[in-house]
């Protein structure tokens, strides 16, 4: 039976991903927290040692925050354990520690563990790839009020999709937080916008746009239920994978 140790445990990811695991009759191992007290559950602590949790679960999921990646992933290489990465908020820097970290041990890295959402990711993908760049791209995201970045790590995912459809760098082709006299739109580029208000656990929208006519795809996530499921299953999946760097198509078979 797999065991699964859960980085960021005490924040509402780590407990909704807690409860999923015993609802899939996984055990869990244990968690970390930057406070290092409490419990997941009955007898499942809640510490802040993640090297002593990666020795004792058969792989690891990490919803914490970027500042404590590079000490997850150096534990998990020390305890050569499996990790599934769905933080948000992460620049080029953890990436790079991603890469290192996978050239070691199996690494599952995603802006959302949603297979819902990465489903749209492939149908994005295609749509890009099949339509040219007089359609105009742009991305509408939701979340929270409590939600610190922005745009978030689905609207980025959704966004490299469709960069990688048109066979172009993200980083090149994308526009946030237009403002003022701006100037026309350029051409090919994929535009970004982020809404925060209440209670909303995820809404994304990807429109496709040309003259006359619109294509709109998107998903509504209706509660973190169905992230802790996604994260499951990946991690499930990653915990037979050799060691490389992997994303959720590997999950639904994409």
């Amino acid at each position: 039976m797999t065991s699964i140790g859960i980085f960021g445990a005490a924040g509402r990811m780590g407990r909704a991903i807690a409860q999923a695991a015993a609802e899939a009759g996984l055990t869990v191992a244990g968690g970390t927290d930057r406070d290092g007290s409490g419990e997941l559950a009955p007898g499942v602590a809640i510490t802040s040692d993640p090297l002593a949790l990666a020795q004792a679960a058969d792989v690891l999921i990490d919803f914490s925050v970027p500042a404590a990646l590079s000490a997850n992933l150096d534990a998990c290489i020390a305890a050569n354990k499996p990790i599934l990465i769905g933080t948000t908020g992460l620049e080029g820097e953890h990436h790079a520690l991603i890469d290192q970290a996978a050239a070691r041990i199996p690494v599952l890295q995603t802006g959302n563990t949603s297979l819902g959402v990465n489903l749209l990711a492939a149908l994005v993908e295609k749509a890009a790839a099949s339509l040219g760049d007089d359609w105009d791209i742009e991305i509408v995201e939701m979340h929270h009020r409590h939600k610190v970045d922005a745009p978030s790590g689905t609207a980025l995912l959704l966004g490299e999709a469709a960069a990688k459809g048109r066979g172009i760098a993200l980083a090149d082709h994308s526009e946030r937080g237009r403002d003022g006299i701006t100037g026309a739109r350029a051409k090919g580029a994929i535009g970004f916008a982020a809404l925060r208000g209440g209670s909303v656990a995820g809404d994304h929208q990807v429109i496709l746009a040309t003259e006359g006519e619109r294509i709109e795809l998107g998903h509504r996530a209706e509660n973190r239920s169905i992230f802790a499921r996604g994260a499951i299953k990946g991690a499930r999946w990653l915990a037979g994978q050799p060691v490389g760097r992997y994303d959720m198509k590997g999950v639904l078979g994409l």
